[in-house]
């Protein structure tokens, strides 16, 4: 099995960004800000370099965070080790019919 790493910005995130291309069944490691390893998550599908990498189960309708701050709202159940991307994942930012008031 093959080992990579990943970054998860703060330790509420719900996903990590992967450093090299992973393929089903990669071991990936996620690395804090401090390097030191946090977890390991299994990926389950192809992830390609740059992208995010879910950490837990994430339900539909569910905020992702990202950064420690919310970075949209999953559109599909997201299983943990999969890719998070515009296809599973909304974005809440420039949201003008998402505007109260």
């Amino acid at each position: 099995m093959t080992q990579i790493i990943a970054l998860q910005i703060h330790q509420d995130d719900d996903v990590a960004t992967i450093f090299m291309k992973t393929k089903p069944g990669c071991e990936i490691c996620v690395q804090g800000l401090d390097g030191q390893t946090n977890l390991c998550v299994d990926a389950i599908e192809s992830i390609p370099i740059g992208h995010k990498i879910a950490l837990r189960n994430i339900e539909i309708g569910q905020k992702v965070k990202k950064y420690g701050a919310t970075i949209g709202r999953a559109t599909y159940f997201i299983k943990k080790g999969a890719l998070v991307d515009v296809n599973n994942l909304e974005s809440q930012r420039g949201r003008g019919d998402q505007i109260v008031g």
